[in-house]
């Protein structure tokens, strides 16, 4: 396990909803691990995914943009998914409304009974996901484009940063 100062993330990939802890800041530097455990989990027809914001202390943009590509994943599946958030703080809650996430969330929901719950846990229920960085432009990109996606008002807040990652994805080709 990862020094308790850094992020993480702990999963419970066989519950029901999925339980997703985030400790710490969410970012680009940290959530590489996190986007592809969740396409996982969307490719494998998973239906609910529970994020549990107690430990989390920020987010940001790439984080949002993710969880928003995941929220879309999900409400096209026949029946549509869902991720529920969990114990947000003020602030998180904030971030996420600014972009409009609200609209593709299920906004401060319990973590449902029966699902391994990060204050139950075993030591096997729960796995940490590793720090991985997210170094491929492509991915950041992709992120930002969600957003795009989940609120076209966040086209005038990035489109600075999608313009940049667009120049930096022709040039890495």
């Amino acid at each position: 396990m990862s020094d308790s100062s850094q992020p993480t993330f702990l999963v419970s990939a066989y519950s029901e909803p999925i339980v997703v802890r985030i400790n710490g800041k969410a970012n680009y530097l940290n959530c590489n691990s996190f986007r592809q455990f969740m396409e996982q989990m969307v490719r494998d027809g998973k239906k609910r995914i529970a994020l549990d914001f107690t430990g989390c202390k920020g987010m940001d943009s790439t984080f949002l943009g993710i969880l928003a590509g995941t929220a879309i994943q999900l409400r096209r599946q026949k029946p549509a998914g869902e991720i529920l958030t969990c114990n947000l703080s003020d602030r998180n809650r904030e971030l996420i409304c600014n972009l409009g996430l609200q609209a593709l969330l299920t906004m401060d929901a319990e973590i449902p009974e029966g699902a391994n719950k990060p204050c139950e846990r075993s030591a096997d229920s729960f796995a940490e996901l590793e720090d991985e960085k997210v170094d491929d432009a492509c991915k950041v990109l992709e992120a930002h484009e969600n957003l795009l996606e989940a609120e076209d008002e966040n086209e005038a807040r990035f489109q600075d940063v999608i313009s940049f990652l667009k120049t930096q994805v022709k040039d890495d080709s």
